[in-house]
């Protein structure tokens, strides 16, 4: 092992650069390698083309709960950025069958925890993170294939496109275990008790999708409902206030669809299923979205 070779950093999600940036802090050299050729990884905000006034929308997470949080908590505080409470006032919808009407129902006081979100969206997290490395330490559409270990114990970083080697004194992988252990090859290679351990450990709302309604504005909230809805019926399960904190307004919903059932409906068809069920959720008025902003993860 060389030490004066970089710590290696594999993906360019919020854990990558943050961990980038506290050894920066340190003065210990590092470089970022990313797959894609953006940063963010599930962090994605993204405007409605043609129209960058109706503000950005989360495709990714969306909010964050500062009370059980506290190391984003505290990071989005370090950094300045400023947060709004999620809209959760009004009636909360309820549909149970496809043959009854939706119902709706005043949630007690304090049965929703209360959560927060980034003005600007959650990108502006993950942006501003990487605004505190220096230039050039990340690099994007690097796809690692391969990690070698020496019989010197020097490591060694092979990325597809790249006839080189990248020379590292230690690797962090800020990846979802599973892409670990599907997408990179390992020499000497892992035990398989580690390689198990790896493709046991499920990433968080792994093989989600969502969609994002947009509106001029949040005609929901004039009619007394918080946004908040949750159905058996679907395509989405489980619907929320994605509006800014002011101008336009948002829907979003997560898909109670498995994911190969989606690509077997297509986007298409399932847009289609989306804008029923928010105009049988919240009224005619649903049926007038600027745009639907879909993600499938």
């Amino acid at each position: 092992m060389n030490k004066n070779d970089p710590v290696i950093i594999v993906g360019a999600g919020l854990s990558g650069l943050r961990a980038a940036s506290l050894l920066v802090m340190r003065g210990i050299p590092c470089r970022v390698l990313e797959a894609r050729d953006r940063i963010g990884g599930r962090v994605l905000s993204q405007e409605v083309k043609g129209r960058p006034d109706l503000g950005s929308f989360d495709l990714g997470p969306t909010w964050f709960w500062p009370q059980y949080e506290p190391a984003i908590r505290d990071l989005v505080n370090e950094l300045g950025l400023e947060t709004f409470e999620q809209y959760n006032q009004g009636f909360f919808v309820s549909e149970r069958s496809q043959h009854a009407l939706p119902q709706r129902h005043l949630l007690p006081e304090g049965a929703v925890e209360s959560s927060l979100r980034i003005v600007g969206g959650v990108q502006m997290l993950t942006d501003a993170v990487a605004q505190t490395l220096p230039k050039g330490i990340v690099e994007l559409n690097t796809k690692v294939s391969s990690i070698h270990m020496r019989a010197d114990g020097s490591l060694a970083i092979k990325a597809e496109g790249r006839k080189e080697e990248i020379l590292a004194s230690s690797i962090i992988l800020a990846l979802p275990p599973r892409i670990i252990a599907r997408n990179l090859i390992f020499v000497p290679e892992l035990s398989t008790e580690l390689k198990k351990s790896l493709m046991n450990k499920p990433t968080w709302m792994a093989a989600q999708a969502k969609v994002v309604a947009i509106y001029e504005r949040p005609f929901w909230r004039e009619q007394g409902f918080s946004g908040f809805a949750t159905s058996w019926v679907g395509p989405l399960q489980e619907i929320h206030d994605a509006s800014p904190v002011t101008g336009a307004g948002a829907l979003f919903g997560f898909f109670g669809i498995p994911a190969k059932k989606r690509i077997e409906l297509g986007e298409q068809s399932l847009l289609k299923s989306v804008q029923e069920q928010l105009t049988r959720l919240f009224g005619p008025l649903a049926e007038n979205n600027i745009a639907l902003l879909y993600k499938d993860w």
